[in-house]
């Protein structure tokens, strides 16, 4: 019969292999030229998919509960992504917001005195896109909520 030390030996020895073959293969991996050629190219075609699903999926627009944790949900991402420095993902979430929102003109005012002009003329350049998408979700009996057509568009912006 084995001892258990000599079972010991063989397993160790079997994950030093296993550890040194792990080593191997990434410096083999990454000394590949066309290595970071295909990783840009996934990390782009990711980046494409997410942004051609939407990002977000909207709730079911006849429970308020759902739609005020969507909009909590979104208002808490929008400035999450802000301070990140992700101004188009953070102003298409604080978009979803006003478009859900029970007092849009209220909550674009209080935007307008926090955010920098720039972001805020970007968050009213998105809102048509957002009304009509929310109404093409079937928004379209629930548009006292959110975005009627005269709430939608921002004729002037006061600094």
């Amino acid at each position: 019969m084995l001892s258990r030390t000599t079972i010991g030996i063989a397993a160790a020895s079997a994950g030093i292999c296993f550890i040194g073959y792990c080593f191997y293969f990434d410096r083999k991996r990454r000394n590949d030229p066309d290595f970071k050629r295909k990783l840009k190219e996934k990390r782009k075609s990711a980046k494409h998919q997410k942004s051609k699903s939407g990002g977000t999926r909207l709730p079911d627009l006849t429970n308020p509960e759902a739609m005020q944790r969507f909009f909590l949900q979104e208002v808490q991402r929008g400035e999450e992504l802000l301070a990140t420095g992700d101004i188009e993902e953070g102003v298409e979430h604080l978009s979803n917001a006003v478009a859900v929102c029970g007092q849009p003109q209220h909550l674009l005012q209080v935007l307008q005195q926090t955010l920098p002009p720039q972001v805020f003329a970007l968050l009213v350049q998105k809102l048509p896109s957002v009304g009509a998408r929310l109404a093409m979700a079937g928004a379209g009996g629930a548009a006292g909520q959110g975005l009627s057509p005269d709430q939608g568009v921002i004729d002037e912006i006061v600094d």
